[in-house]
């Protein structure tokens, strides 16, 4: 098996560059190093490409080293033929390596291997070569034995079935071919274990669909029903064809065994096959699903990663609570804390007034203009209390509504214990949620990603390749929009390309007992940061205000010299770039194939490298974050009782999911846009269409006040 050819053909690339890529990975090169810096090494592939690219070459080497193993196993045991030798060879998975190897794998006791031991294999073959004479009860009579305990003829020919049923289940071809059917004709069925009993599977109580056709989101439903024995779930196949498939392969016109032989097919397929090859399905649905679920789930967190910061402002962060108070926390424009207090505006103190004067105060002491409020419980009492309070101030202060997924999760652990050892959890979780308005990424990173709360399903899936996924996902994110060597907490450093936990823990330290860094080249007396690390992260991490201009950029040290040879032959200096940027230089020679070949010549370099150092030198630094939409400030309130059918508003999309997406109105219950009303054109999947961050409109369609359900439309 060709591993290169095979992913060249998946990705719709060349296979030069499927070769350079691997050869550049198992160098130990990063996805985001090659992704960024050595684009003209693989032809520009994206770290989207080569994130599958590096997940199919992982899956392949396996499937090699599975192969071999099964070769040495069946070698071993003196089995091997030069056709099996061949299907092995050329099996395209892992599963078809497994059907291939059933029959030589080491086994439990079964009834065929009883039977074997009793003596009773030359039987079954007699019945299998279907040229018999005699009676099969003649033929089984000679295998009577008492002593071996085979009492009689019926016993005998029992045993012999169990042989052949037992032969007929692990073959290949035949287990290949019913799981094709079974997938391709196949039916889900879930049933309730007690119809009277009103749960959230209520749609699934009399639930039947096409294995071929059933979405992602409703195999997780019905398996979390099954899991919390709600439901009763099989699959359902043509059960009759297939035995009659069976009987059609392998029965033969001129048969003399006949009858034993259907009688054994049908023991097969009913105990063997259909069990194993209905789990197989149901794995294959559920890996089907989960994968569709990780990739929303990703994409999820990457837009709510990348949601624009909202910088220069101080920021008092609210985490509502009802008896225990709600806990306030006031962050300064770096994001230090500068106060934290608790209030008591809400049941059963309900002490508004007290809290209003409170908060007036901090507001003059701090100059607060933004009040980040977390949406958890008391959170709707909690706005009622700021909009009433902004309105007496007059000024021009601001609120946002900011969801407090895995702000718990954060406060009660290790690390904010470390950065916060003199706050208790509330405390902690109120500055959680004043920082991740100010610069959403650097304060997510320190939540485990699955904690954030913006996919479906999470909890039912494959945790480890759910957190690698993930994983995946914030390093790119933290990656593309890199960060300031001399602010950036350890986990935020960790997640830069070639940083390792300890790298970025021994980064901070360093930083702490000398003090700023005011060079890249700094890094490198770092404990654990040797020269391959810093080529995968130097490029990520900004120094401002250095001693090197270009370290502000995301040029690469290695590619110093070739910028410096760039500025100056357009008239410049390195200063320039500190103090802004050179704007207007790419526009006359991107464009311009002969000047950039030419030029890219004399600075010894590429193209491809030259217009990303230009691009980086019109505009040092830049965020990708600034194109993403901005949170909606607000300063009034909205209450679900108020919404009208046909009312049009402005939201923000909070989640979306395999059937729609939910859209924050600014009522603490987020409407459902359903995926047939988020566009008048077909949607195929609600990603299509909008992304977590975005500000869409919408039309209020329906809303149940007593199950709190807002139905909405993108159709206006």
């Amino acid at each position: 098996m060709d591993i290169t050819q095979i992913i060249t053909k998946e990705l719709e690339v060349q296979q030069w560059q499927v070769e350079a890529a691997i050869k550049l990975i198992d160098e130990g090169n990063t996805i985001p190093f090659i992704a960024r810096y050595r684009k003209p090494v693989t032809g520009e592939l994206n770290d989207e490409q080569l994130r599958t690219l590096d997940e199919r070459l992982k899956y392949l080497r396996n499937l090699e080293e599975k192969k071999q193993t099964v070769i040495d196993s069946i070698t071993e045991q003196g089995k091997m033929t030069d056709e099996l030798l061949k299907k092995i060879q050329a099996a395209q998975t892992i599963v078809a390596v497994d059907d291939l190897y059933r029959p030589y794998r080491p086994k439990r006791r079964t009834r065929a291997t009883d039977a074997k031991e009793k003596g009773l294999e030359p039987l079954a073959n007699i019945i299998m070569l279907q040229k018999t004479m005699k009676p099969i009860e003649e033929e089984a009579l000679a295998y009577v034995d008492p002593e071996k305990g085979v009492e009689n003829v019926e016993q005998a020919i029992a045993g012999a079935r169990d042989i052949i049923a037992e032969n007929i289940a692990e073959n290949p071809e035949f287990r290949t071919a019913i799981r094709k059917m079974a997938a391709k004709h196949g039916v889900l069925v879930s049933e309730a274990k007690n119809k009277d009993e009103s749960t959230v599977y209520d749609n699934y109580y009399e639930f039947s669909e096409g294995v071929a056709k059933i979405p992602g989101h409703r195999i997780l439903a019905i398996n979390r029903g099954e899991k919390e024995k709600i439901l009763t779930v099989k699959v359902t196949a043509q059960d009759d064809v297939v035995v009659a498939c069976l009987e059609k392969a392998i029965i033969t016109k001129d048969s003399t065994t006949a009858e034993c032989l259907k009688e054994a097919i049908a023991d097969s397929y009913k105990r063997l096959i259909q069990p194993a090859v209905e789990r197989e399905i149901r794995n294959m649905l559920t890996e089907r699903a989960e994968e569709s679920a990780m990739k929303v789930f990703g994409e999820n967190l990457k837009q709510l990663l990348m949601q624009p910061p909202i910088a220069g402002q101080t920021v008092l962060g609210w985490d509502p609570a009802f008896r225990t108070g709600c806990k306030l926390a006031v962050v300064d424009k770096t994001g230090k804390v500068l106060d934290t207090v608790v209030i008591f505006p809400t049941a059963p103190q309900n002490k508004i007034e007290q809290s209003k004067e409170t908060l007036k105060k901090l507001i003059d002491k701090y100059g607060i203009s933004l009040i980040s409020l977390g949406n958890g419980t008391a959170s709707r009492e909690s706005e009622a209390v700021i909009v009433d309070l902004l309105k007496e101030l007059g000024k021009d202060i601001s609120y946002v509504i900011v969801s407090e997924a895995g702000a718990s999760v954060y406060s009660a652990s290790k690390l904010a214990t470390e950065e916060f050892p003199n706050f208790d959890v509330g405390q902690r979780s109120a500055a959680s949620i004043a920082r991740r308005l100010q610069d959403p990424l650097s304060e997510l990173v320190k939540i485990d990603p699955k904690a954030i709360g913006v996919g479906q399903y999470q909890h039912d899936m494959n945790q480890k390749k759910l957190g690698e996924q993930l994983g995946n996902v914030v390093e790119d994110c933290v990656n593309n929009v890199g960060v300031d060597l001399n602010t950036a907490s350890a986990s935020l450093l960790e997640y830069i390309s070639g940083i390792t936990k300890t790298m970025a823990k021994n980064i901070v330290e360093y930083r702490e007992a000398n003090g700023r860094y005011n060079s890249r080249k700094e890094l490198l007396k770092v404990a654990k940061v040797g020269p391959k690390a810093f080529e995968q992260c130097a490029g990520f991490l900004r120094i401002a205000g250095g001693k090197e201009p270009l370290d502000c950029t995301s040029v690469h040290p290695e590619s110093y010299e070739v910028a410096r040879g760039l500025i100056s032959s357009l008239g410049y200096n390195a200063e320039d770039i500190a103090r802004g940027g050179i704007k207007g230089i790419s526009r006359d020679i991107i464009g311009n194939k002969d000047k950039m070949s030419k030029l890219a010549e004399q600075l010894g370099t590429d193209t491809i490298t030259l217009g990303d150092i230009l691009g980086e030198l019109e505009k040092p630094a830049r965020d990708p974050r600034d194109e993403m939409p901005k949170p909606i400030l607000r300063n009034d309130i909205l209450e679900m009782k108020d919404l009208k059918e046909g009312m049009v508003l402005k939201g923000t999309v909070r989640n979306v999911i395999d059937f729609g997406a939910f859209v924050d109105i600014g009522v603490h219950e987020d409407g459902l846009v359903h995926i047939s009303q988020l566009s008048d054109k077909y949607v195929k999947h609600p990603l299509d269409v909008v992304n977590i961050g975005d500000v869409v409109e919408v039309k209020v369609m329906s809303v149940d006040l007593d199950k709190k359900r807002i139905q909405l439309t993108m159709k206006l």
